[in-house]
């Protein structure tokens, strides 16, 4: 008899709900569901300051407010992609937006996309802190998998993928075109059992105490999230 292997049981596991979240609440940041009566105008002024934020997008960038709205009203009642906007404690105004896409309860995977800060609150804590409340609601809900993808000429995604505790897991060549390019793209995910180390590692970083009164860290992310790295992306090295 010819012996067989199969992956691990996965119990009692049941695949998790979509999205279906109005508001996420940090100490850094709140995430509001994407709408354009509510957000459009504040995103559009925060992210006229620099149009590279739409370098690796496949939209934008756009040339007045309406145009914009428009956008926005065309994705923001869409299930896949679920888009929140990025409201900094700080000012109280859309300032970004990021997406839950590609959700798949029946395998329990959920990515995280269409990524656009301002360039005021790119490198902040409240910019980090939206992913950790995406991830966290992830991983609380029930998802097995957490994904980041990205163009792999996209060096400052890749970066930012690693020192979130995302694993390198390759890049896909010819993966898909867009505004007329081709992309590869390069995968990144943590899963759950990564997750109870990757959420201590943010909490700890996030604490207000971590922070000196000019707002400089004590104490790098990374230094909590590498040691849950399988795979370290080479691109970086």
């Amino acid at each position: 008899m010819t012996n067989k292997t199969f992956g691990a049981s996965v119990g009692d596991w049941t695949p998790p709900p979509a999205p279906q979240i109005s508001a996420l609440d940090g100490h850094w940041v709140r995430l509001e569901k994407l709408s354009a009566d509510q957000h459009a105008e504040a995103l559009f002024h925060a992210n006229s300051a620099d149009d590279q934020i739409w370098d690796y997008l496949p939209y934008g960038p756009f040339d007045n407010v309406p145009s914009y709205a428009s956008w926005v009203t065309s994705v923001e009642n869409a299930p896949d992609p679920y888009f929140f906007a990025v409201l900094p404690r700080k000012t109280g105004r859309a300032e970004g937006v990021m997406s839950f896409l590609r959700v798949k309860p029946e395998s329990g995977s959920i990515e995280v996309g269409h990524i656009n800060l301002s360039p005021a609150l790119q490198r902040t804590p409240a910019a980090t802190e939206a992913i950790y409340l995406l991830m966290n609601w992830g991983f609380d809900a029930g998802y097995r998998r957490f994904e980041w993808k990205c163009d792999a000429l996209n060096i400052a995604s890749r970066r930012a993928a690693q020192r979130f505790g995302l694993s390198f897991e390759g890049v896909f060549r010819n993966a898909t075109v867009y505004k007329g390019r081709n992309r590869d793209t390069a995968w990144f995910a943590a899963i759950d059992t990564d997750w109870p180390a990757l959420k201590s590692a943010f909490e700890t970083w996030l604490a207000p105490s971590n922070f000196s009164p000019d707002g400089s860290q004590k104490s790098a992310l990374s230094d909590g999230t590498n040691t849950a790295l399988v795979a370290t992306d080479p691109a970086l090295r």
